[in-house]
């Protein structure tokens, strides 16, 4: 397997792999677990109207019902981490799905709004365990020159998962309502548990916990499945420079997060999840609900809603791409003003009896900028730590993200009634720009760096 010995560092033999249809395999099966998470959490941008006319519900408790998920999703992510640094990526990654279409299941059962609300944070439990693990795992397969890319690629499914909902949405719910959509969401969830059973443990995880004859075990079996994709040609000699990149050491679980070198990216990461998804789910979650409280019918506002979401592919693709060829600060901070800008340009056009070609343009810029942001922060997030605790690190700064998405979508519901639209949105561009102030300020660079030396 070229040159491979029995001290040779994981890190060292995953650098030396070219990228194979076997390591695609793997991310195709993570994203499409963040594709099926992504359309269940999307919908709700889709079926928040249908359900707070249905329940006559006030603009605060519609708030509520659309933060639910969020406070699921904060224990979640802050749980998985730890578990995945504890017990493995694997098991807390395979386990996230059960969760997941169990509350989705629930939802459709739901006769009353506290109900709604409780399966709600259910249904949030397994997504927030979904989002660090996967991250995490995907980090430590993609060698370094590809790494980001792949991430953000990754966080493109999202975007793919949105718009999938939205014609879900706008083809079912007329026929079957909200009920019928989330039912309709549990199919998925069986076919990716069987899929889950071909990713394997992170040899990287294997070896930060000590366990080197495990990780050499599935490290072999990485390296073999990478050999028959080449067609059986010999892997590339280990290069001697390559050394280095050593198995660490040092103190592990949340304390980690601020210790010496790490504190510092813990401030900058917490406040750019938060923020960022503040501003996100609060403009997000409530789209379809404004356009029709503007005097857009429930088909159209979900056809406008879809219709703008389209720019996210071009979006993510943008920032997959600058994110190597520019860098991880530099992109995050463009993403998060190009957000704040047309955030606030759209909700202008918003209004009732605003022009619908500006309302369109301003959307489908803002669509653009927010999805691509998403790919920066999913591929700068798991590069600010070490293996240790890099799940820990991601669980946690997806947790504080996820009490922005909590607050968000109920701060609308209050601020709404006072500000109007334009208030509304204008209060997401606010916090787009605190993100990008915060990164800037105490942001590092990880582009182009092998994850042992820049967590080093």
């Amino acid at each position: 397997m070229g040159n491979v010995s029995s001290t040779t560092s994981i890190g060292t033999r995953f650098e030396r792999l070219p990228m194979t249809s076997y390591q695609t395999g793997l991310f195709l099966i993570i994203a499409t677990a963040w594709f099926f998470d992504s359309m269940d959490l999307a919908m709700m941008t889709f079926v928040l109207g249908s359900i707070k006319t249905e329940f006559a519900l006030s603009t605060e408790l519609t708030g509520l019902v659309g933060s639910a998920s969020f406070v699921g999703m904060l224990i979640g992510a802050a749980s998985s981490g730890l578990l995945a640094d504890r017990f493995g990526r694997r098991v807390v990654f395979q386990s996230s799905i059960v969760i997941w279409g169990l509350g989705s299941l629930l939802c459709a059962t739901a006769h009353d709004v506290n109900t709604l609300i409780l399966y709600r944070v259910l249904l949030g439990v397994g997504m927030g365990m979904e989002f660090p693990i996967g991250q995490a795992m995907l980090s430590e397969i993609v060698p370094t020159r590809q790494r980001g890319r792949y991430v953000a690629l990754l966080e493109g499914f999202w975007p793919l998962g949105f718009i999938c909902a939205g014609v879900l949405a706008y083809i079912l719910l007329p026929i079957v309502g909200w009920r019928g959509i989330f039912i309709a969401l549990v199919i998925p969830a069986f076919f990716v548990l069987v899929v889950r059973q071909f990713v394997p443990e992170s040899p990287r995880w294997l070896e930060s916990r000590g366990r080197r004859a495990e990780a050499d075990a599935v490290m072999g079996q990485i390296e073999e499945k990478v050999r028959k994709a080449r067609g059986g040609a010999p892997l590339p000699e280990v290069e001697v420079t390559a050394s280095s990149y050593s198995a660490e050491g040092g103190q592990a679980g949340f304390m980690a997060l601020w210790s010496p070198g790490y504190a510092r990216r813990t401030v900058m990461v917490w406040s750019l999840w938060f923020f960022a998804l503040l501003g996100y789910y609060g403009i997000t979650t409530w789209l379809g609900a404004l356009l029709q409280r503007a005097g857009f019918p429930v088909t159209q506002s979900v056809f406008y809603t879809l219709l703008i979401s389209l720019a996210g592919i071009p979006g993510f693709l943008v920032a997959a791409w600058l994110v190597e060829a520019w860098g991880r600060k530099p992109t995050c901070i463009l993403m998060l003003l190009g957000s704040a800008c047309m955030a606030y340009l759209y909700g202008g056009a918003a209004v009732p009896a605003g022009d619908q070609s500006l309302l369109i343009i301003y959307g489908l810029a803002m669509q653009f900028f927010m999805f691509g942001m998403w790919s920066v922060i999913y591929a700068y997030t798991p590069e600010l730590y070490p293996t240790r605790c890099r799940a820990t690190g991601g669980g946690f700064a997806s947790a504080v993200g996820r009490l922005g998405s909590l607050i968000g979508p109920y701060v609308v519901g209050v601020v709404l009634p006072m500000t109007g639209q334009v208030g509304v949105f204008a209060l997401g561009a606010g916090c787009f720009v605190i993100a990008a102030l915060v990164v800037a300020a105490l942001g590092i660079e990880t582009n182009g760096k092998v994850l042992e030396h820049v967590s080093a």
